[in-house]
């Protein structure tokens, strides 16, 4: 660990690499390409794809692969070993035609009806954007995917393609602001992991863990995260060395985790990345995810990435932190000493404002699972509800100018807490609002609605989008306004008039808010069912068809893939438990009540009192019975249900109903008697 910076990136093939190890020209040539957007030639690309071989190899590789992102949510590879046959042995070659395109199955991934089962074809297509990297003996080349007939069947090719409508449109602007220098905007962003870690022994004995990711059944424990004693608490030596692998593993990949600690919930922890492109944060994200996995089974513990592994204590979420960068280094969210005068931040500001508003709904839907539906709302995490919280200073200043007053800015002010060998330092203007959907927080965004197992790439890809369709109107306007300076003001201004009903600094948790959320006319859909189905409304086909981000058939393909894949993963969840009841659960309870039941028995023929174990072996069998009889009718509304709002309407309230008896029934059973691990021992079996 001494030598950080010399094993980071130590399995990338970066910049500094291709300057190494390329000639001077093609490494020229490459970067040439890469700045003006243009293909690769076939020559360029075996001289590239040479010298990669090459250094994979030297590195330990004896494979590579094609890692893409379909629209599992999770990556794909399938790998080729570099040999090729010659005479009675063999070489190691890798062309530059399989450098740039693969041909994987497109039939086995969800294409949401863009593919047929006999329709197989599909293809990879090699993004230079990100570098390549060797994961364990493979060298992973981060491609695009995409259909036989041309249609995106994964997240980066959208990604990408919404990233360059925003360099687009926000280059108009800036070019109306005289900056000649700049090139290139590029979306950028900083992600928030958050996991549990349980013994891994003991998420074996959970068929529920198994096959979900979250435990279906579970009583409340003694304690949970009422002492708020686990946040920021001293690491557990066994956490803390999965956190000092994961932390070597991710920075030999190029990945920059920066900031770990214990979350809220017990067992519940964070990671935090510095920020990079949203294409290559999104790429990292990923790679973060599969690693936590793989690591922590190396120190025998589980990573439970789903939103809601456990009832009673908080969930995990993934926080999206998002701004724009230029290529000269300047963020174009930074508000500068004084914002008020800063003409180019408050249009950019402004143009986020009027998107989040126009597009709320499709920021709702980007955030839309099974697994977030249990977090949204739940006083844990934001509502399902858009909003905007940007602070007292910037919604005084933005007060100001739709009102045309003048703006008295309030002296940044000095911490002092009172002791007086502590050094001073200035106070934020703006406190965190971490009730927030969508929060300023300085220089950035913070999108707080993400669930952890999400990919990235959909929030930001409406975001990208969306931001990207505002400033295209702006540089409409302001591009054939004879006064310039005349025009921003007043498109500032009647922004702020037209969009305000967005931006909200107060405490999204209570009633009150949701009350005048919809006096004001926001969205609100409550259920991942329910806003899935607005994801192919005609605003949000037209708004991804003006910028050439998703055809209609590619956004009817998600609708399908994603509903579809909330039916399943309601089916699966409910088949579980209907499995661990009928298995497990009620022979547990009717074996327990059995025994009682003799007990009684054996005390009345002695003249021994019994009411104790009689009242208990009454309550048993009754819920027993109870629990039989919500089996049966959780069966019956699986038979019944066939679409996502169906799962909704029908499944989720049976499961709940079983759940709840079942959650009864377990305090009142011995635990060696229950067949599973309850959730005192899992929210608390890493203790060393």
């Amino acid at each position: 660990m001494n030598k950080m910076p010399d094993i980071f990136g130590s399995r990338v093939f970066n910049d500094s690499v291709m300057q190494n190890r390329l000639p001077h020209e093609t490494y020229k040539a490459f970067k040439r390409t890469l700045a003006a957007g243009q293909s690769l030639t076939r020559e360029l690309a075996d001289i590239i794809a040479s010298a990669m071989k090459d250094w994979a190899v030297e590195q330990g590789a004896t494979h590579y692969t094609h890692w893409f992102q379909p629209m599992t949510g999770i990556t794909a590879e399938k790998h080729e070993a570099f040999i090729h046959p010659q005479g009675d042995g063999v070489v190691m070659e890798f062309s530059g035609k399989e450098l740039i395109s693969g041909e994987p199955d497109a039939s086995s991934f969800p294409s949401g009806g863009l593919r047929a089962t006999f329709e197989a074809r599909g293809y990879t297509a090699w993004d230079p954007t990100s570098y390549a990297f060797i994961k364990d003996k493979t060298l992973c080349i981060p491609t695009a995917f995409c259909a036989y007939t041309g249609e995106a069947l994964d997240k980066k090719t959208p990604l990408l393609k919404s990233m360059e409508a925003l360099n687009v449109q926000a280059l108009r602007i800036l070019r109306l602001f005289g900056k000649s220098d700049v090139h290139r905007v590029t979306a950028t962003v900083g992600s928030e992991q958050e996991y549990f870690l349980i013994d891994q022994e003991m998420f074996r004995r959970r068929p529920d863990l198994i096959y979900t990711g979250r435990t279906l059944f579970g009583a409340r424990p003694p304690k949970g995260q009422d002492l708020d004693d686990h946040y920021s608490g001293v690491l557990k030596p066994r956490v803390a060395a999965f956190m000092r692998e994961l932390d070597e593993e991710l920075w030999k990949l190029g990945v920059p985790a920066k900031t770990e600690h214990n979350e809220t919930a017990p067992s519940q922890h964070e990671l935090a990345s510095v920020y990079a492109s949203a294409n290559v944060t999104t790429d990292h994200n990923q790679l973060i995810m599969e690693l936590m996995k793989k690591i922590a089974a190396r120190h025998g513990m589980a990573c439970l990435l789903h939103e809601k592994p456990f009832e009673w204590v908080n969930g995990s979420g993934k926080h999206n932190n998002w701004s724009m960068a230029t290529d000269t280094g300047i963020n174009l969210l930074e508000s500068g000493a004084s914002p008020i005068d800063n003409a180019q931040f408050l249009l950019f500001l402004c143009a986020v404002i009027q998107a989040v508003d126009l597009y709320q709904g499709l920021l709702r839907i980007s955030t839309a699972s099974a697994g977030n539906d249990h977090r949204l709302g739940g006083y844990e995490a934001p509502p399902a509800i858009m909003s905007m919280s940007l602070g007292e200073e910037l919604t005084a200043i933005l007060s100001a100018l739709e009102s045309e007053l003048t703006y008295n800015s309030v002296p940044r002010m000095e911490m002092n807490i009172g002791v007086n060998c502590m050094p001073r330092f200035p106070r934020d203007t703006a406190d965190r609002n971490r009730t927030s959907p969508f929060a300023f927080t300085g220089n950035k965004f913070e999108l707080r609605m993400l669930g952890s197992s999400f990919s990235v790439a959909g929030p930001n890809i409406v975001l990208n989008t969306a931001v990207a369709d505002v400033l295209k109107d702006f540089a409409d306007e302001l591009e054939k306004a004879k006064n310039f300076t005349g025009a921003l003001n007043t498109l500032i201004r009647e922004t702020i008039r037209a969009h305000k009903r967005i931006i909200f600094n107060g405490n999204n948790y209570t009633e009150e808010w949701t009350r005048e959320a919809e006096s004001r006319g926001l969205i609100n859909w409550p259920s991942s069912a329910e806003a899935l189905s607005h994801m192919n409304d005609e605003a949000y086909v037209a708004l991804f068809e003006r910028h050439k981000v998703f055809t209609r058939a590619e956004l009817n393909s998600r609708q399908e893939t994603y509903l579809g894949h909330y039916a399943k993963v309601m089916n699966i969840e409910a088949l579980t438990m209907l499995d661990m009841v009928h298995r497990d659960i009620l022979p547990a309870i009717l074996t327990y009540s059995a025994k009682l039941a003799g007990d009684v028995h054996v005390k009345r023929e002695i003249g021994v009192k019994s009411s104790v174990e009689s009242a208990l072996c009454e309550k048993l069998s009754d819920l027993a019975e109870r629990i039989d009889v919500a089996a049966s009718r959780l069966r019956e509304a699986l038979s019944d249900a066939r679409t996502a709002a169906e799962y909704r309407a029908r499944v989720w309230p049976a499961m709940q109903t079983l759940r709840d008896l079942v959650d009864c029934a377990e305090p009142l059973i011995p635990t060696k008697l229950w067949p599973y691990p309850n959730y005192g021992s899992l929210l608390f079996s890493v203790s060393e």
